[in-house]
């Protein structure tokens, strides 16, 4: 019987992928497709000096660490020009569309981008040849007057972002002055804040599967995603879902978040380039299954159907309908096509219906065993200092039991 491979490329995370790992062992022993059968595999990928032309055993990698580990970027790349291995995610669209270009390429397609400028770094190279260019070309700016057109609040963050990396919020001249002079050689964007919102909103995407949930980021890590159903108007909800399955096709991201804030009525989407997307226990808990839940979804179907990966890209078909007449709710409509026939979601629907069908109870059934437990515990302890181990544990307990009594 045929394998499918799948590669975990990881950092220092334990918790999803144990659970990942224990979820596959309990799905079915074969799958079909083709009219072939094979089993699959999972495993953690090794770095390490790589022969060009190379073949690989992987056939999808979820990956988890190239956005700043360099070796196994490149390793990736590889493994799409020649071995047709599929990621989880692109890295050559994350690579070259950081943020910067998907807001660009967003506030061409009529999304409702916060007003962001981009800003010549502070300190350029110190060389001879920057500095005669920067006296010949570059013109003088005065930063305020800037920051007073689009207003306060505002923030200033590394146009590449990541993490939060270098972001800070600036309300007045003197921070922004001070913040900017800080920022060295950083290239760094000035976009306007959106005080006094009514809501916060992070949708997590993994193909074609979307959920938007609320979230507070003036909350540490663990408590920064709030337990509720009924924070949107379907109207809204419906919205922020379209949104970021759009961005994904658009990128070819199979992979990734998108930020969003909800003012006067609104949707505005400000941070929607996450090349490794929170999935970690103690942050997403109650939410924590669906991850693993899609995530595996999607990663079988991709494996099994032999799905090609997607590495170039496809902008002229969106740009089309950005430049129509059509209203945005109907740009958001035609967009959406273009994002289920890029997913393939009917396929997809229709592979995890017959072949995943037991995964919602597989996945139920390992939330509830002793084996998931001992990963959570383990997850806590190393995340938490140890006068708060107990406290810790029988709080995820709780919500994961609530999330299994639902």
């Amino acid at each position: 019987m045929e394998s499918k491979k799948i590669g975990l490329l990881l950092g220092d995370e334990e918790d999803w992928p144990s659970t990942f790992e224990a979820l596959a062992k309990k799905l079915p022993s074969a799958f079909s497709s083709k009219k072939k059968s094979c089993q699959l595999e999972v495993e953690r990928v090794r770095i390490h000096p790589f022969d060009l032309k190379a073949s690989t055993s992987y056939n999808l990698v979820i990956d988890r660490l190239a956005y700043w580990h360099f070796t196994p970027r490149e390793w990736l790349k590889k493994a799409a020009l020649i071995n047709n291995t599929y990621l989880l995610n692109n890295p050559f669209s994350f690579q070259s569309m950081e943020k910067h270009s998907a807001y660009c390429a967003m506030i061409r397609l009529g999304l409702h981008i916060p007003e962001t400028w981009f800003l010549p770094p502070k300190t350029g190279p110190d060389t001879e040849k920057y500095r005669i260019t920067s006296a010949k070309y570059h013109d003088l700016f005065n930063l305020s007057e800037i920051a007073e057109k689009i207003g306060y609040p505002l923030y200033m963050k590394p146009f590449d972002g990541g993490g939060w990396r270098g972001v800070s919020r600036i309300d007045n001249e003197e921070e922004l002055i001070e913040v900017y002079n800080n920022s060295g050689q950083m290239l760094m964007h000035l976009q306007a804040g959106l005080d006094n919102y009514e809501v916060f909103v992070r949708s997590l995407a993994i193909g074609p599967q979307v959920i938007s949930l609320k979230y507070d980021p003036s909350q540490p890590m663990h408590g920064r995603y709030v337990v509720d159903h009924d924070f949107l108007s379907p109207e809204k909800g419906k919205e922020a879902r379209i949104i970021t399955k759009v961005i994904n096709a658009f990128f070819r991201w199979d992979f990734n978040s998108c930020e969003a804030i909800i003012k006067n009525g609104t949707l505005w989407p400000f941070d929607f380039a996450n090349a490794c997307p929170d999935i970690a226990l103690t942050s997403l808990h109650y939410y924590f299954p669906w991850a693993i839940k899609s995530l595996m979804a999607w990663s079988v179907f991709s494996a099994v159907t032999e799905r090609p990966m997607r590495i170039t890209m496809d902008f002229e078909k969106y740009f089309e309908i950005a430049d129509s007449e059509r209203s945005y709710q109907e740009k958001l409509t035609e967009y959406e096509k273009l994002a289920d026939a890029h997913f393939e979601i009917d396929r997809f629907e229709e592979f995890r219906e017959e072949q995943l069908k037991d995964l919602d109870s597989v996945m139920l059934e390992l939330v509830r065993s002793q084996e998931f437990d001992n990963i959570l515990t383990e997850t806590v302890r190393s995340t938490f200092p140890q006068h708060e181990h107990e406290h810790y544990i029988n709080h995820y307990r709780g919500l994961l039991k609530h999330w299994a009594a639902e």
